[in-house]
């Protein structure tokens, strides 16, 4: 291998896939694909110590998801860079990706000279999305920008409409479905999110942003 030969980490809990992006990784003359690992505790310790250019990342694998893998890496390694590449399963997990430090975000289905051309572009510097990817998260930054507080998730601000509506949580539990226990932990991460003390307090912001207004 030559010294301008790429460094590339492939996690992925499904050796089969794994195996295949390695190998078609490999027969890339300007990429070297330094290790393969299985599950999230496996790629953190990898990177940290190889400290490869990048590292492709599946974002649901065993013991510690990606999401949370890359945010690891990120803050132990800055100058490694991290390319999620997954089945796109939600929404919210493209920005869980981008906030943990992700530079890019591709489909499993995407062609091999795509994902080898995005592992170039993403170890220079650049941010990558599919197309796909790039048109659901244009959407869903417009609906973002439209409604108040942002950083919360579309659960979260669906829980802070029925608090500034003066529900409780057993009745949030009933008309979302979810258990008195969820919803409680919801509340938890709002009031820490919005950096309120208390229930009164995320009722009073809430209502200075127009929510609650149609109470049932």
């Amino acid at each position: 291998m030559n010294d301008r030969c790429l460094r590339v980490i492939v996690a992925d809990d499904h050796p089969v896939f794994r195996r295949g992006l390695r190998a078609s990784l490999s027969a890339e003359s300007d990429i070297e694909v330094v290790a393969e690992c299985g599950d999230g505790p496996t790629v953190v310790a990898a990177a940290t110590a190889a400290r490869p250019d990048v590292v492709l990342m599946d974002v649901r694998m065993p013991e510690m998801n990606g999401i949370e893998a890359t945010g690891r890496i990120v803050s132990a390694a800055p100058g490694t860079r991290v390319l999620m590449l997954t089945m796109f399963d939600d929404d919210e997990s493209v920005f869980e990706a981008m906030r943990a430090g992700a530079r890019g975000y591709l489909l499993k289905g995407s062609e091999p000279a795509d994902i080898a051309r995005a592992v170039r572009s993403v170890a220079e510097g650049d941010a990558i999305f599919g197309p796909a990817i790039a048109e659901r998260m244009m959407a869903l930054f417009a609906r973002r920008t439209a409604r108040p507080f942002p950083v919360l998730t579309e659960r979260e601000h669906s829980v802070l409409e029925m608090i500034a509506q003066g529900r409780n949580n057993q009745a949030i539990a009933h008309e979302l479905e979810l258990s008195v226990k969820t919803v409680r932990n919801y509340v938890s991460m709002i009031f820490n999110k919005l950096q309120v003390a208390d229930r009164a307090e995320a009722m009073l912001k809430a209502h200075a942003a127009g929510l609650g207004r149609n109470q049932a």
